[in-house]
Parts: structure tokens; sequence; C-alpha cells
């Protein structure tokens, strides 16, 4: 059957026009970002997966992106972000230029940026030839200290990412994660925030376990075992299954 490309034209003027790739069966939509993209990002008249798409087919249009980050209009501001931190996780070598960018993040005022910076920076790890997560370590990790239940569980929820990574920095990364039993209490983590905490970090831990060395071996199997009894049930379930999976 012979192969031909179709032309489809969309209702959304953020589809100003078609590319067509002899030899494919699907319609390719290839976006056409006009000046005014922020504006239709404010709009709503225009979709996140649009974005992605259009960026995904010129990566030039990712500093676009970075200026919509700096936007005052949340929607904008917001939509802009994850759509960056998708394509790091998809295209990392693409993104990888923008490191800087990423790590500039995690002083924003805004919450929700500091998280996009974190799984940005940690989708980033596999490709940090210049060892830019190295230079920031210690900031990366400070916020483990946070006040915030949702931002110590992103910088965990991250840590497996970047040990995979970065193998070479498990045992630190590893002791960072240790800590998370004894951070403290605030209006905006209680004590069940600090065990959804450890829930998290278990589950990390079982995702580069095989990366440790002994010593690292011994004080996660230690941690897990304080949780077998845990009263929040995921986290005793979560510490069942790990030390069944991991003390044989």
């Amino acid at each position: 059957m012979k192969k031909s490309s179709q032309i489809c034209v969309s209702s959304r003027p953020f589809f100003n026009y078609v590319n067509l790739l002899s030899g494919v069966t699907e319609t390719k939509f290839v976006v056409l970002l006009t000046p005014d993209l922020l504006q239709r990002l404010a709009e709503k008249s225009i979709t996140k997966k649009e974005l992605l798409i259009a960026v995904e087919k010129d990566f030039t249009l990712v500093s676009l992106l970075i200026a919509g980050v700096a936007s005052p209009k949340a929607t904008v501001r917001y939509s802009c972000a994850s759509t960056l931190v998708n394509l790091t996780e998809k295209n990392p070598k693409e993104l990888y230029p923008h490191m800087d960018f990423f790590i500039s993040l995690l002083d924003s005022k805004y919450r929700i940026l500091k998280w996009n910076g974190m799984a940005a920076i940690a989708n980033l790890c596999a490709v940090d030839v210049d060892k830019k997560f190295d230079a920031n370590f210690d900031k990366y990790y400070g916020f483990l200290n946070d006040e915030y239940m949702v931002t110590v569980a992103n910088v965990v929820g991250n840590s497996s990412k970047i040990a995979l990574a970065k193998p070479y920095l498990v045992p630190k990364i590893t002791d960072e994660l240790l800590r998370v039993e004894k951070i403290s209490i605030s209006p905006h983590l209680t004590d069940e925030c600090r065990r959804v905490i450890a829930e998290q970090a278990i589950k990390s831990f079982n995702q580069f376990f095989g990366k440790m060395g002994a010593a690292e071996k011994a004080k996660v199997l230690s941690f897990v075992k304080k949780y077998a009894d845990s009263t929040r049930a995921s986290l005793r379930k979560e510490a069942d299954l790990f030390l069944r999976r991991r003390s044989m």
C-alpha cells in the first residue's frame, strides 16, 4: 500500500501550518510559534501538549519558554515551566545547555518553580558532563531542611534518578536521605508528613540499592526496619516489601 502524507488544518489559531513528511502515514502537526505565544497561553487557546510538540520540532524555541517562566501570569509561568520539565526528561541533551537556568529556579520565590527546577535538574544529571549538579549538591540537598513537606518530598523523590545517573554520589545521597527521620516539625510539616517522606525515601532507596556499597546498604536496612511497625499503613507496607526483597 502506497504511503501518503495528509494535511490537517486545526481550528486553533495556534496551528498555523502543517509539516508534510513524505513516506509518513500519520498526520504531523508542526506549530508555528507566533510572537503572541505567551498571550495565547494566558488565554488558554493552546495546550501544553501542543506547546511540547512545537518545541520538539524546533529547540531554539526553548528560550521562549524560559522567558515565559518569568511571566507574572500564573497560567503562562507554570505552563512554560512544566513543559520545560517534560523536555528535560524526553530530550536532556537538547536542554542541558540551559542547566544553569534550572539551577537558578531553586532560588525562585514560587515553590512550584522550585519543584520544577528540582525535577529538571534531576533529569539533566544523566548528561551533566560539566558536573554542574555536583557543584550545587549542598544547595539541592539543603532543601531537606525546608519547612514545606512537598519541597522535601521532591528532593527525596528525585534522588533515585540522580543516584542512578551519578553512582559515585550514591554514598553522599544515601547519607542525605537517611536524615529525613530527623527533619524538624513545622506548621507545614507534621509527624505524619515525616512518615510520608520516609515512605518516599524507602521507594528511592529501592531504586538505587544495587548501586550502594555494603556500608550504605547496612545503614539503609537499619533505617527501613524502623518503619516496619509504622502507624502509617502504606509506609509499613513499603518497609515490609523492601525488607522482604533486600534482606534475602
